[in-house]
């Protein structure tokens, strides 16, 4: 019996597309009055963390050049917790790959993993602070606001999450996840942020909102004084532009997973699982019964952490894991169970065939589902052609082809379907 026939169908979010980025930077940095902090002249360290954010080296860019005209010193500083396999070279070398080298940004970009103590939490959390960032004269943050893949609270990925893992390098990102363990990790990062806003280096940080289609679609200059405030607003704002699967699935198909993606590999909130194992907890996400992952994203560098939370995955994505930096990635996030090695075989073919019983199924062609690049991009999605009523139902649904053969090539992987690129609702 053969799988069902498939559609490739586009989902219609909302779309939010910043126009002139540099100008809304300029105009931001200047509206917030970050120079009058301080005297021309002074050294100020620009964090900048490891995420695939769009247009992040036009934006890092215009961050420098608007200290640069101020009369300042600007360096940029990677500000990351375990990525880049925990050296200062790896991180320095994840930037690049976005672009943010010296000889672009217009600034040094300096990497280091020494780090200085800072403050105390009430909980007695001992804080840091990359030591480079912590001689500047002040620290400006560059960084998404956007939901957390572990947990659900006011503050979950963003400035403040930065201040902790990324401010506080390897050494903070190991002492704080197990405070986090303990305490739970949004209540750890909201304690050590105020501890680092409390030590007067910090200066503010602009916050990036992504839309569905991760279109750049709001920037905001967050002085000190209001960030948390602040950033718990503009949480709540890009949690309504969340894109999602459509409906419950049996099999979800991911053409990828990487660091670049998610911290997790692959968005939690987005699959519906857990970093410690468990599946279908998050409140109004489809319920996805089985993962596979064919492979792993360049731009992860082999950090595979997050492919634990998959049911199968292919031999070649194996091939492609670099275990140095995915069990650095694990232990320091204490999410041990997202690096667990999947059954997986030669073939995509071989894996579905594999993993088609599993679900309860008689029948392959009564399987529901759905095959997505990663979960950075949801549209198109391709959808077996037994879902067509919920299609059809779905006002954000659009049917862009079909019925067609799910094929395979001649080494049983699966023919390309998807573009390289997330398909925009203006297309």
């Amino acid at each position: 019996m053969n799988y069902s026939k498939v559609y490739a169908v586009r989902q219609n979010f909302p779309q939010h597309t910043l126009e002139d980025i540099p100008g809304t930077v300029a105009q931001q940095l200047a509206g917030a009055g970050f120079a009058s902090r301080l005297e021309p002249g002074s050294s100020v360290a620009i964090g900048v963390g490891s995420r695939g954010i769009t247009n992040l080296a036009t934006i890092v860019r215009a961050i420098v050049a608007y200290w640069n005209n101020a009369g300042m010193k600007p360096f940029i500083f990677p500000a990351m917790g375990s990525h880049g396999a925990a050296t200062a070279e790896g991180q320095a070398d994840v930037l690049a790959h976005y672009g943010i080298i010296e000889e672009t940004m217009g600034c040094p970009v300096r990497s280091s993993l020494d780090v200085a103590p800072v403050a105390r939490t009430a909980e007695g959390i001992q804080t840091y602070m990359d030591r480079n960032a912590f001689e500047s004269h002040g620290v400006m943050l560059c960084g998404r606001v956007k939901w957390h893949t572990d947990f659900e609270g006011p503050i979950e990925s963003g400035l403040f999450k930065m201040m902790a893992i990324g401010l506080g390098k390897f050494a903070g990102a190991q002492h704080y996840h197990t405070f986090g363990y303990k305490h739970g990790l949004g209540h750890t990062i909201e304690s050590i942020g105020r501890a680092i806003l409390g030590s007067g280096k910090i200066l503010g940080g602009l916050a990036i909102l992504e839309d569905a289609y991760h279109n750049t679609a709001e920037l905001h200059a967050l002085p000190v004084e209001v960030m948390e405030q602040r950033e718990r607003e503009l949480l709540a704002r890009v949690k309504t532009w969340m894109p999602r699967i459509p409906m419950d699935l049996d099999i979800l198909i991911l053409d990828e997973i990487g660091k670049n993606i998610s911290g997790a590999g692959m968005d939690t909130k987005i699959v519906n699982r857990g970093v410690h194992g468990d599946k279908n907890n998050w409140h109004g996400a489809p319920k996805i019964q089985r993962i596979f992952v064919r492979d792993l994203s360049e731009l992860s560098y082999g950090n595979a952490s997050g492919f634990g939370l998959a049911d199968m995955v292919t031999d070649r994505l194996v091939s492609h894991v670099e275990w140095t930096s995915t069990y650095i990635n694990a232990l320091t996030s204490s999410a041990l169970p997202a690096v667990k090695t999947p059954i997986h075989f030669a073939s995509d073919r071989e894996c579905l065939d594999q993993l088609a019983p599993s679900v309860g199924k008689f029948s392959k062609a009564e399987l529901r589902i759905g095959w997505i690049r990663n979960t950075m991009e949801l549209s198109p999605i391709v959808l077996t052609e037994n879902l067509i009523d919920e299609i059809k139902a779905n006002p954000l649904l659009e049917i862009l082809d079909g019925p067609m053969p799910l094929e395979f090539d001649a080494e049983g992987n699966l023919s390309a379907m998807l573009p390289s690129a997330p398909l925009l609702a203006s297309h």
